[in-house]
């Protein structure tokens, strides 16, 4: 079953596999979770988003297999909404963060979503030009959705014209 959720989707400098998360990847998962966040998703709770019907956890995964990267989203009613992403940081600047939202654009746009959406903290300056580069724009903010001081802009990228 896993060779048909996996597939390899090729990028300037190398290429990609991309494949659903598995109870089995949580360790690596955790590892960039923890290098990229100062206050990271705990182990259980992406067990959890495994378990929700409108989840996915999509892993990109270098050459030989390591987790190199990942992207949770929500696709619910018209919209895909981008919970978690995060890049390994041995593994940032080869394009890859922009290679797995493009995997959520393409689903959503499959799957008749009129837009993509996320909240980044406004202090993530690289995350904020990732989202802009690839055509997100700011339509909101969330005061201290991070806890005190820490505000989310709320981002959109529309998928229809109008």
């Amino acid at each position: 079953m896993e060779a048909m959720t996996s597939r390899t989707l090729p990028t300037p400098a190398c290429g990609w596999v991309f494949r659903d998360m598995t109870a089995r990847d949580l360790p690596a998962v955790i590892a960039i979770e923890r290098a990229s966040f100062a206050n990271p998703w705990t182990g259980p709770l992406f067990l959890q988003e495994l378990g929700v019907q409108f989840s996915r956890i999509l892993l990109a995964c270098d050459a030989v297999g390591c987790v190199a990267g990942y992207v949770c989203r929500w696709i619910v009613a018209d919209e895909a909404h981008v919970l978690n992403l995060a890049v390994d940081p041995r593994m940032r600047g080869r394009g890859l963060g922009a290679a797995l939202l493009n995997e959520v654009v393409t689903e959503a746009r499959s799957r008749g979503a009129e837009a993509v959406t996320l909240e980044v903290r406004r202090s993530n300056d690289a995350g904020r030009r990732l989202y802009e580069r690839c055509g997100f724009a700011e339509v909101g903010q969330r005061i201290d959705y991070y806890g005190r001081g820490e505000d989310a802009l709320l981002l959109r990228l529309p998928l229809r014209d109008g």
